[in-house]
């Protein structure tokens, strides 16, 4: 059976509508936010919009302020349900990494002996023209392809984002190169909202005292909602209005908020910005351009294709080289450590033979030719020893000075015999 794109997404996004849009993995903070815009609007339409409808004479004025409010949240919602039901901009994913950028280089181990190890390896940036300038661009493993300018990487969504200023969790979504436009509409309105709401709640309290000609506390006791509808909303426009001024600086300086967390403390050239109008019109003026998803088409299964070694995996690759010769090289090694701890038992009978003089037995030649051939066939190293080390990066065995020891001892255990016992 055919499956769809949005199906096979490798991402950490949610589809609904059979893929037609596309949500963050924290998709349900949507709620919350859906819920902080609209519950203090229901207030205050209800408990002060409602009875400002007849507090201007003039062609019923009072209906407008009501009007005004539910159109302007609706208005906000619909620019909340752009930012976040469609593609921020998201880099579609190579199957396989692109061989056009492969190069055959050697590199010099030092672990693997000094030997030069062939292999494919992958550039990890290289360098590409911005407004004539260079700018270095990244390769991303996870993607396996090499990142357009302004282009990131977000760790929520699992997805290589163009122009990609952050991840909104109020919203649910990357923020990036397809819904950056009305995510700032979105906030600047959510601004306009709170000052709006902010404003009709301070003119029913300020009509309050006109009519019943008090003072404030008694206006305020009169019409709790208005003033928790005024603490609420003055307390909001720190947290949208602070985000509004500073994404206002960020246009006007062509910059992303992470181009600015990031490299504030460099002091870059910001080969981006093409003067303050320009940086607007780019923001507000061009046509979006088309996601490069498309995300109801159907999608073919591929055979998977090995996936060929990057810088560090090819320096993995050379230093475990074949188990099999690695094996037999450190066993010959194994067995000259040997042959060399046995010569220097024999030379210390030969000493001890001597110093001895006519005490002790004399030794022959044929003596030393059993003991040789006895001590040859004795040891032997197996590749099941307790202190192999096999699987670490070296891939080499480690020959325990213990066991030499051991052999040794047993060698010179076996030299001490009567002569009677050798002629046997």
């Amino acid at each position: 059976m055919e499956k769809r794109v949005y199906q096979v997404w490798k991402g950490s996004n949610k589809f609904i509508l059979g893929g037609r849009l596309i949500f963050g993995p924290d998709a349900k903070s949507l709620l919350v936010t859906i819920l902080l815009i609209t519950v203090p609007v229901i207030i205050f339409c209800v408990f002060v919009a409602r009875h400002l409808r007849h507090a201007f004479s003039s062609y019923n004025a009072g209906y407008a302020i009501l009007v005004v409010a539910i159109v302007f949240t609706i208005y906000v919602l619909i620019l909340l349900f752009l930012t976040s039901a469609r593609d921020p901009g998201i880099i579609p994913r190579n199957s396989h990494p692109p061989e056009e950028e492969l190069r055959y280089e050697s590199s010099v181990s030092a672990e693997a002996g000094g030997r030069q190890t062939p292999g494919l390896q992958f550039p990890r940036t290289k360098e590409v023209m911005v407004n004539g300038f260079q700018v270095r661009v990244k390769y991303c493993d996870t993607c396996m392809l090499y990142r357009p300018p302004r282009c990131s990487h977000c760790s929520i969504c699992n997805n290589c984002v163009e122009r990609f200023d952050h991840h909104c969790p109020w919203v649910g979504q990357c923020i990036g190169l397809r819904n950056y436009r009305y995510f700032f509409m979105f906030v600047s309105s959510s601004t306009l909202l709170c000052i709006y709401v902010f404003s009709m709640s301070a003119v029913y309290i300020k009509v309050l005292m006109d009519d019943h000609r008090g003072t404030v506390w008694k206006a305020m006791q009169e019409s709790p909602p208005s003033v928790i509808l005024m603490a609420y909303c003055f307390i909001a426009l720190w947290f949208v209005g602070g985000l509004t001024g500073f994404h206002l600086y960020l246009i006007a300086t062509n910059q992303t908020t992470y181009e600015n967390f990031r490299f504030r403390a460099d002091n870059r050239i910001n080969v981006y910005n093409l003067g303050c109008p320009s940086n607007f019109l780019e923001v507000f003026c061009t046509k979006i351009k088309p996601s490069k998803n498309n995300l109801r088409s159907f999608v073919r299964e591929e055979a998977p294709r090995p996936t060929l070694p990057s810088t560090q995996g090819a320096e993995a690759e050379d230093l475990g080289g074949d188990p099999r010769s690695k094996v037999e090289d450190d066993l010959d090694i194994g067995e000259d450590l040997l042959k060399i701890s046995q010569r220097r038992n024999i030379e210390e009978i030969d000493e001890d033979i001597r110093s001895r003089g006519s005490n002790g037995p004399a030794h022959t030649a044929l003596d030393v030719d059993s003991f040789l051939d006895s001590d040859h066939r004795a040891p032997t190293i197996r590749s099941e020893t307790r202190h192999s080390s096999w699987g670490r990066r070296s891939g080499s065995w480690e020959i325990a000075t213990d066991d030499v020891l051991v052999n040794s001892k047993v060698t010179e255990s076996r030299s001490h015999v009567t002569p009677k016992e050798a002629r046997r």
